[in-house]
């Protein structure tokens, strides 16, 4: 007996293709609209006033200059902003740590440079940002704490929200054990708090139906469903007044998983004015909230003479702000990929005056593996041995956390094929030992690991009469694919063209999705449209068996598929009926199904990761210390390739993002006062395409049957980890320095 499952897998003629995006025509042509170019007659237009101290209290307004300008509406402050449902209360959104979140314009209270602190309204952009450098603001200053390092002495436990992985409980005596060692290697290496800065800068554009209340919010978001039970909630509105749209996002990253304080005074300033708004941020105010957080790992590592670990220890200290206790899963990262005797691993907060953090593409994983991956290196070369060798003499046959067995673990063959690929078996031992011209070449390695995860969603699949095929969820596409591989998913189901299909998401009005992010959404929503699909060619089956005369009469669904939008019967093609007659026939202008996926209980008894390896030269200028990252292979196992092209894209895409991790990001905190000064793509350095040279993308062949239906992991995180790591071991080996901080910028190559 063949199974539906079985018969998607082996009918498939999208699935697996490098299918180009189906939304690419109307990004390129400008038809794509983003949250801030919507647009209605009437329009207001909101420009946000930045606090300019770090911490302390508001004293007072001078509004009489910015009032004076020609269209100013009105200057919302804490001193007059209206009432609010849940102000007073803790209201936490979906992806909200365990804390009270910021609440703009509350009171006069300061928890952080450039924090919101008044909203101007005007009939014009110009106006209402001509007005905004007008106001003046009075403030009582206190003293403020930025710097992670100085205070580490406050350090404390955090709270672990569900959804958030503490670390897991000591096995034996790891600080006894790393004595005893033959082998050790004790380290502490320091990360630079990063932040997003997507192309599209966060923005919100509010129509306010005058005759109803009506509001349609477009926002810039990651979760329309998220920021629609955020408003409904804050503002006491019924979720029939709202509806959450975001149809297109120009990068996110992690920026767009919580609601932004710009979607809060938008909304306000609508409610209260009666009137449609746009709020749109600065690029300096894209660095007042949300980012990946400072962190200083201590990693320690015992082997015997044979490499094995006896010995893991991996302790984190982490920034987050006063009012909420931002954590991600850090430490953890080291024990998931490499079995030790004994381990110890702990996570503790330091809260400063800072924005909260927000999780940033492979959150936790980013920083963590970072810094194992570098002690593996460093470990490899006490031992004597290859750092690839280190790792395959270490490699773990069952997830060393859980004990449970892995789903499928390709490891070993992206070792395999990246290294041939990349001719590491050329690699010299000793450092410095190959030069071209006057640049040292170096060559290193490092591992990536990122767990796949499924969560629930729903779906709606409707089929009209001309046989066109409209499936929706309220999902997001932050440049993933999302529309493109959804659309793959069911074409193959349903047997149809692509053109023949319709995928639409970013609506809260739309079956439930989850925020997009964690690389789960591939999977997630993928469930849903495909047991959608399902379930509508079940109910399709059903009407064609009721036909006068139906070849289909006393036939299980099993006995036929789904092809040209048709329905027919596998041991004899010839028996074949339309999808419109049978909607015709069962006087029907269209038949729709709409499901919620769940997960399955049989995932729970395996581990399931996406993994990779990842292979980089670099060549340092001997004189003045430069690097450039010439070469870089990875070689990544994520199960079944849903499309190689869109996911190679996202893996590309993660390499030039560790490359800037490595070599480039960094947040450049005055303590002084207490403020981001590179807050502008001027200063905050990013690759650009001169820093990107040769890369390859290698998918090695991996399948799974317990991750989910489809058989796919996620990709999005996966080409991230471990980059930053293998660009470091390879300045190691051109140089024969360690840096133990990023980024790895020319003073600390020539001044170690």
């Amino acid at each position: 007996m063949i199974t539906f499952t079985q018969a998607f897998e082996n009918s498939t003629r999208h699935v697996g293709q490098p299918v180009s995006r189906v939304d690419g025509r109307a990004k390129v042509t400008g038809a794509a609209s983003y949250a801030g170019e919507f647009a209605e007659d009437g329009m207001l237009y909101g420009v946000v006033v930045s606090s300019s101290i770090a911490k302390g209290n508001i004293r007072g307004f001078d509004l009489q200059a910015a009032l004076a300008v020609s269209g100013v509406v009105h200057i919302f402050t804490h001193e007059n902003r209206p009432d609010l449902a849940w102000f007073d209360r803790s209201y936490r959104d979906l992806i909200g740590p365990a804390g009270s979140p910021l609440r703009p314009l509350y009171d006069d209270k300061i928890h952080h440079s450039c924090q919101p602190v008044a909203l101007v309204v005007a009939d014009t952009f110009e106006a209402a940002r001509s007005a905004a450098a007008l106001l003046s603001v009075k403030y009582e200053e206190s003293p403020h704490q930025t710097n992670l390092r100085g205070n580490l002495h406050t350090a404390r436990e955090p709270e672990w929200k569900f959804g958030r992985t503490p670390p897991p409980s000591p096995k034996g005596n790891a600080f006894e054990a790393l004595k005893a060692c033959a082998l050790q290697v004790d380290l502490e290496f320091m990360a630079p708090a990063e932040y997003h800065n997507p192309m599209e800068m966060h923005a919100s554009t509010v129509l306010y139906e005058r005759k109803t209340g009506h509001l349609t919010v477009y926002d810039k978001t990651q979760g329309v469903q998220n920021v629609l039970g955020y408003l409904t909630k804050v503002f006491g509105l019924s979720k029939s007044k709202v509806k959450v749209v975001s149809p297109y996002v120009g990068g996110a990253f992690g920026s767009g998983l919580r609601p932004a304080y710009n979607v809060f005074l938008t909304v306000m300033a609508a409610l209260e004015l009666k009137r449609s708004v746009r709020v749109t941020l600065t690029r300096q105010q894209m660095f007042s909230f949300g980012h990946r957080p400072s962190t200083l790992q201590r990693v320690a590592m015992g082997s015997g003479t044979d490499g094995k670990l006896k010995s893991l220890i991996h302790e984190v200290y982490a920034e987050t702000s006063r009012y909420e206790d931002f954590v991600e899963t850090v430490a953890n990262w080291s024990g998931v990929l490499y079995p030790s005797e004994t381990h110890h691993f702990q996570h503790s907060l330091v809260h400063l005056d800072v924005p909260t953090p927000m999780d940033m593409r492979a959150p936790g994983a980013g920083w963590g593996l970072y810094a194992a991956e570098c002690a593996m290196d460093e470990l490899a070369a006490e031992a004597g041995m290859d750092p690839l060798q280190l790792r395959l003499a270490n490699y773990a046959e069952v997830d060393p956390l859980s004990g449970k067995p892995f789903g499928s673990k390709a490891l070993r063959a992206c070792y395999e094929q990246a290294a041939t690929r990349f001719g590491w078996e050329k690699r010299p031992r000793e450092p410095r030992s190959m030069k071209e011209g006057h640049k040292l070449v170096g060559w290193g390695m490092a591992t990536g690991a990122w767990e796949a995860m499924q969560l629930f969603a729903g779906a709606r699949a409707r089929l009209d009469a001309h046989g066109k095929l409209g499936v929706s969820s309220a999902t997001s596409d932050i440049g993933t694919g999302t529309y493109t591989i959804m659309t793959q998913i069911a074409a193959d189901v349903m047997g149809l063209d692509l053109e023949a299909v319709t995928f639409s998401l970013g609506d809260s009005t739309m079956p439930f999705a989850p925020p997009q992010g964690g690389s789960f959404t591939a999977v997630t929503v993928g469930s849903a449209v495909k047991s959608a699909c399902d379930k509508l060619a079940r109910k399709l089956f059903k009407l064609a068996r009721k036909m006068d005369a139906s070849p289909f009469a006393g036939t299980r669904f099993e006995e036929v598929e789904l092809t040209g939008g048709k329905l027919r019967l596998r041991a004899s093609p010839q028996d074949a009926v339309a999808f419109t007659t049978i909607l015709q026939h069962a006087g029907l202008s269209e038949l729709e199904v709409k499901i919620t996926a769940l997960p399955s209980l049989k995932r729970m008894r395996h581990a399931h990761y996406a993994h990779s390896a990842v292979f980089a030269e670099v060549k340092v200028d001997e004189d003045f210390g430069t690097i450039q990252v010439s070469r870089v292979v990875s070689a990544v196992a994520a199960g079944k390739i849903l499309n190689p092209k869109t996911a190679r894209s996202q893996v590309l895409g993660g390499i030039v993002w560790g490359i800037g991790m490595a070599l480039h990001e960094e947040a450049l905190m005055d303590h002084h006062f207490g403020r981001v000064m590179n807050h502008s793509f001027a200063e905050y350095h990013i690759p650009a395409n001169a820093d990107v040279d040769q890369i390859e993308v290698i998918f090695v062949e991996e399948e799974d049957s317990h991750v989910n239906a489809l058989g796919a992991k996620g990709v999005g995180e996966i080409g991230l980890v471990g980059v930053a790591a293998a660009i470091c071991n390879a300045v190691y080996h051109a140089t024969g320095r360690r840096v133990r901080s990023l980024p790895l910028t020319l003073d600390k190559i020539i001044c170690p």
